[in-house]
């Protein structure tokens, strides 16, 4: 059964870079999840996708800790740019473990820790993320191919086994700096992200 318990409101929502569609889902654990679409996501074609977690320190407060908030705008911008596809904004914030304890997290690394060890420290995973929840929202929307706007190779494989088809993905590199650099290097190393300093 799906973790979707409601399909909510739709509504315009414009910002710097146009007019989005925004449509709220609501899981079972009551946690409201946004997606940003732009055009016709049911005509059959590939759809320009992002699947972006909830980074309040990044998206909304500017942190530089991360490139979370670079990401989200560059993905948004490259939908406006096209004129169709979809963000989907999902609460799982710090990666899976919540802002608490990604807080916590944050600490363990002011102390030399790298991102994986903190979370593992703290009794977590290093990703605690799941996207079968991202393949039912994708099906709801109307679309099941979509080219996929990451550097995670595990949300195309993790996608793939829930009946998505990741036609292509599309690397989306923004915001690395002095205050992120051990941050993206341990994503590459340990978690197998796909970097290869472009921006």
């Amino acid at each position: 059964m799906s973790d979707i318990l409601q399909q909510g409101p739709i509504a315009k929502l414009p910002t710097k870079h146009g007019v989005f569609d925004i449509t709220i889902f609501r899981d079972k654990n009551l946690l409201d999840h946004a997606v940003l679409s732009m055009g016709d996501l049911k005509d059959g074609e590939p759809v320009l996708c992002r699947i972006h977690s909830e980074c309040l320190t990044g998206d909304a407060l500017g942190s530089l800790r991360c490139d979370c908030g670079f990401q989200l705008d560059a993905a948004l911008a490259k939908i406006a740019k096209v004129g169709r596809g979809a963000l989907l904004y999902m609460r799982q914030e710090g990666r899976g473990i919540g802002l608490f304890n990604k807080i916590r997290a944050y600490r363990l690394q002011d102390e030399g820790l790298d991102t994986v060890e903190a979370n593992l420290r703290l009794g977590f995973p290093s990703d605690g993320r799941h996207y079968d929840i991202c393949a039912d929202i994708m099906r709801q929307c109307g679309f099941t191919k979509v080219i996929l706007m990451t550097n995670n190779p595990a949300k195309i494989d993790d996608l793939k086994r829930h009946g998505i088809e990741v036609i292509a993905r599309e690397a989306l590199e923004y915001g690395r700096n002095p205050y992120n650099e051990n941050y993206l290097n341990t994503k590459e190393s340990k978690m197998g992200h796909l970097l290869h300093h472009q921006d």
